[in-house]
């Protein structure tokens, strides 16, 4: 259930993090009002996810899969170039997260 709950939180600031790009810095209601629930959500699933998940385990998933997430949509969403750098830098994040969790992390 708590990756369940993990999976839940990290959709939801990546929801959250890709309406503050359409807020054009909070000047426009809907995607504000999305931007600010959508970290609510996010902190309250992730701290019903810590009842279950050791703090490092879930922070380094959710913080990892988020950033990655929106890195991925920055280049679909948003024309983002894709550089060999920023690949480079998504699969040390992703790299990271599962070395964590193969290594005990609990």
């Amino acid at each position: 259930m708590g990756y369940l709950t993990l999976a839940g939180a990290i959709a939801a600031e990546v929801a959250a993090t890709t309406a503050m790009k359409y807020a054009d810095g909070f000047s426009r209601l809907w995607p504000s009002l999305l931007t600010a629930l959508g970290y609510v959500l996010s902190f309250l699933l992730l701290a019903k996810t810590l009842q279950t998940l050791s703090i490092g385990t879930a922070y380094a998933i959710w913080s990892g899969v988020g950033t990655a997430a929106i890195a991925v949509l920055g280049l679909l969403l948003f024309g983002e170039a894709l550089t060999l750098v920023k690949v480079a830098g998504i699969l040390l994040i992703v790299g990271g997260v599962v070395v964590l969790n193969l290594g005990g992390a609990h």
